[in-house]
């Protein structure tokens, strides 16, 4: 039987007595490097033919077979040997009825412990020896909490801040640098968007991303449109469920908005488009309807965060409303579901002349079922696919991560 011992920055000082005795039994014991000196003094004698090098795993498997019926061996790995250490070629080469873990703290709760926060409901995701494409997609769903280990050799922290930045999600992100954890140096700090990655960096470090609100823009200073995704206030428990950047450009363009008349945005989730489309044209009147509770209190909050004042935000089911409603001149069918053709034919009765529908679809079942009733309404029909692509840190390079395609159906009353 092999013992396989996650440690922490003290062992084997720090291992509880009966692990210790574990260790003093053992006819081989294998350690990390780094931990030699310390493993060989507690011993208190000469015991180079005892201990061996387990930065080499292979060679270390080998050595480990060798071993005696009767003759006992000891794996000393940092944290827990299973997550991410040297357990799993353990199992793979010896075979896990040989094999007996003990496992110590992980990185990931000894960075959460340091935090004081419970990290039962926490991610993580991995970037050693992977590329970047991974953290992007995580991040475009927005999880409440990020544990990321870093690959120093690829770029480490500053992959992750490049990352970040690019995604427009530095506002909505408190990124914690963890350094050391455990040893004599640790080190652990909250790094802001404009402050510098610390130029003695140690290279065992990880990253952990916390979302937070973002602080409430300057109104006056953010873009005419365009706006980075990361500036809205979202749903908790929906994260990322939001019309990305790229794609509001576009329905903006597609939307033709005039300078007065009445927008309906329905199924409006953070209101992100029809706000945009008030910093445009202030003198609209904007209609946002979303069924989501809790969603006109999200829009309202983001309308403040925009200074642009909606004519009104719904909370209801749009089918229910829209008869309360002034006649629109431009509308944007975000939402609906299964009530989309029903809500379709409403704005196709009650859009003045002359008025615009724009429809962003995630697939293309919702293109074939409205189509066809923007067809037999006799409406001039246009449709894109709205297909965008950021470019995202590649080791020293760069790299174009596409972005989720969106169909847009556009449909046009003609002025008679």
């Amino acid at each position: 039987m092999i013992d396989v011992i996650g440690t922490d920055a003290g062992a084997p000082d720090s291992l509880p007595e009966a692990l210790q005795a574990l260790v003093q039994q053992a006819d081989l014991i294998a350690a990390p490097q780094r931990m030699q000196p310390a493993l060989k003094q507690w011993l208190k004698c000469d015991s180079s033919a005892r201990c061996l090098n387990s930065d080499e795993p292979i060679s270390l498997c080998q050595s480990l077979r060798a071993l005696g019926s009767d003759q006992r061996g000891v794996v000393l790995a940092s944290g827990d040997p299973l997550w991410f250490g040297i357990g799993r070629i353990l199992i793979e080469r010896l075979g896990r009825e040989s094999l007996r873990f003990h496992p110590g703290p992980s990185s990931l709760q000894l960075a959460f412990a340091r935090l004081g926060r419970p990290w039962q409901n926490a991610e993580w995701i991995s970037l050693h020896g992977r590329d970047s494409a991974p953290l992007i997609q995580r991040l475009q769903q927005r999880p409440s909490a990020l544990a990321v280990l870093t690959d120093p050799s690829r770029g480490g922290v500053n992959d992750v801040r490049r990352i970040l930045g690019s995604s427009g999600l530095e506002a909505s992100y408190a990124l914690w640098l963890f350094e050391a954890l455990g040893h004599n140096d640790e080190r652990v700090q909250r790094l802001n968007p404009t402050q510098a990655t610390p130029s003695d960096l140690n290279p065992l470090h990880l990253v952990v991303l916390l979302a937070e609100p973002p602080a409430a823009p300057i109104a006056d200073t953010l873009p005419l449109f365009g706006l980075d995704d990361g500036l809205y206030l979202q749903h908790h428990d929906r994260p990322g469920l939001m019309t990305k950047r790229e794609v509001r450009i576009q329905l903006l363009a597609d939307l033709q908005l005039p300078q007065q008349g009445v927008l309906w945005d329905l199924g409006a989730g953070t209101g992100s488009v029809g706000l945009e489309a008030l910093r445009l044209r202030p003198q609209l009147q904007l209609f946002a309807v979303e069924q989501r509770s809790g969603g006109g209190t999200l829009i309202e909050a983001n309308a403040r965060r925009l200074g642009v004042k909606p004519a009104a935000v719904i909370e209801a089911s749009a089918l229910s409303v829209l008869e309360e409603l002034p006649a629109p001149d431009r509308v944007l069918l975000g939402g609906g579901g299964r009530q989309r053709s029903e809500l379709l034919q409403a704005v196709i009765h009650r859009m003045n002349p002359g008025g615009v529908v724009a429809i962003p679809m995630a697939n293309v079942e919702a293109l074939a079922e409205l189509k066809p009733i923007l067809n037999h309404a006799s409406w001039a029909i246009q449709i894109n696919q709205q297909q965008a692509y950021r470019g995202q840190p590649l080791a020293d390079g760069t790299r174009l991560a596409p972005m989720n395609p969106v169909l847009i159906l556009r449909g046009s009353k003609t002025k008679g």
